[in-house]
């Protein structure tokens, strides 16, 4: 599992549910699971905001990238950057609703 510290657990975990169009997993109300495969997110209700860039982040490859991208943007991410790689391999950095870090790529071999 993988977990982000938010301060809305609850919101923050629909958000990524919808994102990644699975179901909440177990609410425990100050604690909330998504099963998004064989990976779990959690979501753990903290005092503090985001302050600094994530020191860990998740990369997804998209099966349409430029409509995935549009897609997260309009349930609420924000698009802050990108990169690309020889061959090319891109990606795409963006927000959640609180200010995670995450990235989708194009899958490009």
């Amino acid at each position: 599992m993988v977990t982000f510290d938010c301060t809305n657990a609850g919101t923050l975990a629909r958000w990524w549910a919808q994102a990644l169009d699975v179901e909440i997993a177990a609410d425990y109300g100050e604690f909330v699971m998504v099963a998004a495969g064989p990976l779990h997110l959690g979501f753990q209700n903290v005092p503090e905001s985001k302050q600094v860039k994530n020191r860990v982040h998740l990369d997804f490859e998209g099966a349409d990238y430029d409509a995935d991208i549009k897609r997260l943007v309009e349930l609420g991410a924000e698009a802050i950057g990108g990169g690309s790689a020889p061959g090319g391999f891109a990606w795409t950095t963006l927000r959640d609703p609180e200010g995670n870090e995450f990235d989708v790529a194009n899958g490009a071999d």
